[in-house]
């Protein structure tokens, strides 16, 4: 795996968390357009790394775990990396984003694809009776977590998805799109949001900078 690190040891020295890692690491495992997501911390004063490693995973403060793209594709990349066995058993807060969100729960209909079981829910496809996929800003409701500190109920985020997580007792935020369903996801130091808050404005900067402070 360390051929495809996106860094080198100056990197390493100069950015190092307390932990003896990095502040944080996006995970890099080929499914996501993760420099949004890079771009948008930088836009915070945080040089998040891109890294597929799975000691620099380990070691980071905090993790992102992105995703755009087809379900059973995508699980069948963190499979070959062997990061499917590593990210269920991270300790520090770990921030799934669209796609990587879906895939830390138990199953989802796209590709029947079995995932991490780090979320007690599965993921449905909307039906035919709406557009597909959902695409443009939608409101979030019920905001349960500290990710949300300042922001308001009904606040509108940025989302493109055709599957959807069930409401369940881990949901922390709810989304109404012909039907209602989890927005956002919280277990322990997991979190995980199906909008893009990277693409969300002023208010999707605030959730990331909210999971910084975690």
């Amino acid at each position: 795996m360390n051929e495809n690190l996106n860094h080198n040891s100056e990197q390493l020295s100069s950015f190092g968390g307390a932990g003896g890692g990095f502040p944080l690491v996006i995970i890099d495992y080929g499914a996501g357009n993760i420099k949004s997501i890079q771009f948008a911390f930088k836009r915070l004063g945080i040089d998040a790394v891109l890294s597929n490693n799975v000691d620099e995973i380990k070691s980071a403060d905090k993790v992102i775990f992105p995703g755009v793209g087809e379900a059973s594709s995508a699980m069948k990349m963190l499979q070959e990396s062997g990061l499917d066995k590593v990210i269920p058993t991270l300790k520090q807060p770990v921030l799934g984003i669209c796609l990587g969100m879906q895939l830390m729960c138990n199953h989802s209909e796209e590709g029947n694809t079995k995932g991490l079981g780090i979320f007690d829910v599965d993921v449905k496809r909307f039906s035919n009776k709406v557009k597909v996929p959902q695409m443009g800003w939608n409101v979030i409701t019920d905001l349960k977590s500290d990710l949300f500190n300042g922001i308001k109920d009904k606040e509108f985020m940025y989302l493109v998805h055709s599957f959807y997580a069930e409401n369940c007792d881990e949901s922390i935020a709810k989304t109404d799109y012909e039907i209602e369903y989890a927005s956002a996801l919280q277990k322990n130091n997991f979190y995980g949001v199906q909008f893009h808050p990277e693409k969300s404005g002023v208010e999707g900067a605030k959730i990331l900078q909210n999971f910084l402070n975690l």
